[in-house]
């Protein structure tokens, strides 16, 4: 068959069985379906025009043996069409309109319509797009299978993964996906997208949807010395800062709270508007305080602030006006609970993995993923269901994960940050590039 079919410049020859009888070639089909042939002994072939231009067209196979057990139908078959051959059929069975492909599979657009016009059926149209490439990504299928088999992931849903399973686990929805496909849209021409603006799609999807909530992923203790012991509050947060429909919700607030360890510095450096000893910050909806002591352990480490608050505050604003710059997120430590938060990253430190002199495995992110224990929730967090989606405020978007979480104890997987603070990488990589002096060539008379 290679020897007759010819080259782009050259026409084919016909197989010198070419021309045998219908009758001929259904008994040998039939022994082809029965078993009666090893593999690669026989093929059928559809008779088209070995002087065609298109390779793809010059009498291609259809059909061929292969005795090996299939994963549904078991030892049933011994016969399988060819992709070419099961392609439009399979769309047009499915009433498929447009069948979107590759830009390889042009040349083979021919004899996708040559078989759907010869066995009349449903017109399926099949229309051909340049490859999506994303850039700290690999999307290459056989790739893909390497890293679930060597263990560098935890299987197809790991939600560092870019197959649709992993998104969804990590809480990426199907509008923030339509809405990148819609902003990159189709092209003839191959090109690299920015894995940036996925994220940017997303953001922007739970920024008008997603619910606020309080999450303290490494929490320092908080006690306020001038407030009541045995006294506890409710506020009413709301639970999106624009979409009055969401509602609203109570949070506790007692002696003793949870802020972000990150939030205080001993020694502030400039442009610090955290807490820090002696500066007053506001915790978001409820009241202003201010450190007046710092308590460490025997190796120095911080594990306490003392604080005073301002009972005339109450929600989040002074009535003599005065103002403060920081703004902290906290949690009650009364009614707070302990949860996993899991920090997920882009999988790979390089731009394009794929050319590292190393292969892919030389760029894995050490730190793509980062299992926090002990964070401190709020109490409304404690009975979500697994899916479920919401932005720990000043953190980023997490979701209940579907496979760790257990009823009351969810574990939550974040979806992306706040801010892309991989732009801000790049970007320096970018002005080191241009900041490096261009070397000067000798230029010789002669």
């Amino acid at each position: 068959m290679r020897e007759y079919r010819g080259t782009l410049t050259e026409p084919g020859r016909n197989s010198p069985f070419r021309d045998r009888s219908v009758e001929e070639n259904l008994d040998l089909f039939r022994r082809m379906r029965a078993g009666e042939f090893p593999d690669g002994a026989r093929v059928l072939r559809a008779k088209i025009d070995m002087a065609s231009g298109n390779l793809n067209m010059r009498d291609p196979v259809i059909y061929r043996i292969l005795h090996r057990e299939h994963h549904r139908t078991g030892d049933a078959w011994c016969i399988y069409p060819t992709y070419d051959f099961a392609h439009g059929q399979s769309d047009s069975y499915e009433g498929i309109t447009h069948s979107l492909c590759s830009l390889e599979f042009e040349s083979h657009r021919p004899l996708y319509d040559w078989l759907i016009r010869e066995l009349e059926i449903f017109p399926s149209r099949q229309i051909e797009f340049a490859r999506l490439f994303l850039n700290y990504t690999v999307l290459s299928k056989r790739r893909l299978i390497e890293m679930v088999e060597s263990g560098k992931v935890q299987g197809w849903d790991d939600p560092r993964m870019p197959t649709l399973c992993g998104l969804r686990r990590r809480g990426y929805t199907p509008e923030a996906i339509r809405d990148f496909c819609d902003r990159i849209g189709m092209a003839k021409a191959d090109s690299v997208v920015d894995v940036g603006l996925l994220e940017h799609s997303v953001r922007e999807d739970c920024n008008a949807h997603a619910p606020r909530m309080m999450a303290v992923l490494a929490p320092l203790k908080v006690v306020i010395e001038n407030y009541p012991e045995d006294r506890v509050e409710e506020f009413e947060f709301p639970n999106h800062p624009t979409d009055e429909s969401q509602g609203m919700r109570k949070v506790p607030f007692s002696r003793e709270l949870w802020v972000e360890r990150n939030d205080f510095r001993e020694d502030p450096p400039r442009k610090f508007f955290r807490l820090s000893p002696g500066r007053e910050v506001r915790l978001r909806y409820a009241y202003y305080i201010t450190c007046t002591e710092v308590v460490k352990d025997e190796a120095g480490e911080v594990v306490e602030l003392r604080c005073t608050y301002d009972p005339k505050s109450r929600g989040g604003d002074s009535p003599d006006g005065r103002k403060v710059k920081g703004t902290l997120h906290w949690v009650s430590a009364m009614h707070a609970f302990d949860a996993e938060v899991r920090l997920y990253d882009r999988l790979f430190t390089a731009a394009n993995p794929m050319s590292e002199q190393g292969g892919w495995q030389s760029c894995l992110n050490p730190d793509s993923l980062k299992v926090l224990s002990g964070c401190k929730l709020e109490p409304t967090l404690r009975d979500v269901e697994p899916g479920y989606r919401c932005q720990f405020e000043r953190l980023g978007y997490f979701c209940a994960d579907t496979v760790y979480s257990k009823p009351g104890a969810p574990v939550f997987n974040r979806t992306v940050a706040l801010r892309d603070s991989w732009a801000k990488i790049a970007r320096k990589q970018e002005n080191k590039q241009e900041s490096k002096p261009k070397k000067r060539r000798r230029r010789r008379k002669r």
